[in-house]
């Protein structure tokens, strides 16, 4: 692909953010889209405003792909980005969409798979991020991490790995048309990970993985009661697929080993992510 320009949607995301910079150090061009699309390279992007599609789209031929959690990919945008000269399309998905019954996940890498376009799906496993930047770190913050998966060991890995194998899929020819499923080089209970960060950043940090602790937590906090038992039923079905494995594939494809869970939180630490 000659003179690539690459839209990365979720640009100031976790994932997105990181594909920016890996794709900007490697020489490529890019187009950074999101909501605000604020700064040099950015675009305003919103998938409720079909008007902000065709100047994300306009002169791209790569697509990094994803949607907020909740906002189903639209086939009216995939199809533009095909018909605007688009013809590689990395989608972000999830490691567990077919266990836990991801719908929208699901129909997201049909749609890359039929799109004409040449595609790779990332299933990444747990991200690193999620304890400093997601949805855990008012848990950590609080000292308390709920989530019913009991000792279910997860190959957490870091969204800068991720970010990095995006980056590879986007620009070169030999991962079109592969699922990647992106993990990292050890699989830990989340009761481990908690411990990790607790050691790191000195804060009184446990994990709670009773699937009864959740729904009373849940319950307590006045979410619907069909919204958490389907929550948990998903996860039942997460922790019947079993232990995580390790795979090879962000050395495989990036050249480099990634990122373990402890350098991770020990960096995370350093600059103050769970301090306060």
């Amino acid at each position: 692909m000659s003179e690539q320009l690459t839209v990365v949607l979720g640009a100031t995301g976790r994932t997105g953010r990181r594909v920016v910079e890996a794709l900007q150090r490697d020489g490529h061009a890019v187009r950074a889209a999101s909501r605000h699309g604020t700064g040099p390279g950015s675009v305003r992007f919103d998938w409720d405003d079909p008007g902000t599609w065709e100047p994300t789209l306009t002169g791209a031929t790569g697509l990094h792909l994803m949607a907020p959690d909740g906002t189903p990919v639209d086939p009216a945008f995939v199809a533009a980005a095909v018909d605007h000269g688009v013809r590689r399309i990395v989608l972000l998905s999830s490691s567990a969409v077919e266990e836990m019954g991801d719908q929208r996940l699901l129909d997201a890498e049909r749609l890359v798979r039929d799109s004409g376009a040449e595609w790779t799906v990332l299933r990444p496993s747990w991200f690193d991020q999620n304890f400093d930047e997601g949805f855990f770190a008012p848990s950590v913050m609080a000292g308390e991490v709920l989530m019913p998966v009991g000792d279910l060991r997860q190959a957490f890995v870091d969204a800068g790995d991720i970010a990095a194998v995006a980056a590879a899929a986007l620009t070169r020819d030999d991962h079109a048309g592969q699922v990647l499923g992106v993990r990292g080089p050890q699989a830990l209970t989340f009761a481990e990970a908690v411990a990790t960060i607790a050691r790191v950043s000195g804060r009184e940090v446990r994990f709670d993985g009773d699937p009864e602790a959740y729904r009373a937590a849940l319950t307590a906090a006045g979410q619907p009661e069909e919204v958490t038992e389907a929550e948990l039923a998903a996860f039942s079905a997460l922790r019947s697929r079993g232990d995580d494995e390790p795979d090879d594939v962000v050395e495989r494809v990036t050249g480099r080993p990634p990122t373990t869970f402890a350098d991770y939180a020990t960096t995370a630490a350093a600059r103050g992510a769970w301090r306060g």
